[in-house]
């Protein structure tokens, strides 16, 4: 049996949540064991709470892994962000707006999607495309957008991924979007087994989050 949350049974973590019914033997990609582990913590109670994601569940894509927190309307910045998406923006992209991964053209795009998987509340996922010019090559990518609860309920957070296929080349990398899809939580079917609400989240007030492989470390701040 596969693991992807939690430790031993009767821990202080909470129990094992098998993954077998997401894996059929291949490797998941890091937006498919993203939305996995999600949908492992989704309850009657609607979409999962920010302080219920734990870095350990998602210990081997912590690279391409980020937080938003709304800030307006259509807008959010980075919370915490993986070291691929700084190697994408060529810098530190924490505190930085989720558009300016985009290109002008296809900003307002993204605010109606980050809109609609706050207010739905619902999944987007993006296929983007950075076009080659100026020593860049051409790259695709992926990014996933679920949404989470505050401390104070409201669904203001959201856990995402973005997974880009090439080289990079030159920084910072833009991109537009070339299809999205967009599911309703409403829609989508709670797992028969779900994660415990008492589990150590994957907190904001520590300054890093330590892992045996350096490129897969965290930057945090704290959360409001």
């Amino acid at each position: 049996m596969k693991t992807f949350f939690g430790t031993n049974s009767g821990s202080e973590f909470g129990k094992i949540v098998a993954m077998d019914r997401f894996d059929s033997g291949r490797s998941l990609s890091p937006i498919r064991q993203a939305e996995a582990y999600w949908t492992a913590l989704l309850t009657g109670d609607g979409v999962p709470m920010r302080s219920q994601i734990d870095p350990r569940g998602l210990e081997n894509i912590l690279e391409y892994t980020f937080i938003l927190e709304r800030i307006a309307p259509g807008l959010a910045r980075f919370r915490l962000a993986g070291s691929h998406l700084n190697k994408l923006a060529g810098m530190e992209v924490r505190g930085m707006p989720l558009t300016a991964f985009f290109e002008p053209s296809a900003r307002e795009k993204v605010k109606t999607q980050l809109n609609q998987v706050l207010s739905a509340p619902a999944i987007a996922e993006l296929g983007l495309i950075s076009k080659g010019k100026l020593g860049r090559v051409c790259l695709q990518a992926r990014m996933i957008l679920l949404p989470l609860k505050s401390d104070l309920g409201d669904v203001s957070r959201v856990l995402g991924v973005m997974v880009s296929d090439g080289t990079v080349g030159a920084t910072p990398r833009r991109f537009s979007i070339a299809d999205h899809q967009l599911r309703e939580v409403a829609d989508i079917s709670q797992p028969t087994e779900s994660v415990p609400h008492q589990v150590m989240g994957f907190a904001e007030d520590q300054g890093e989050f330590a892992h045996p492989v350096p490129h897969l470390r965290l930057v945090s701040s704290r959360d409001d």
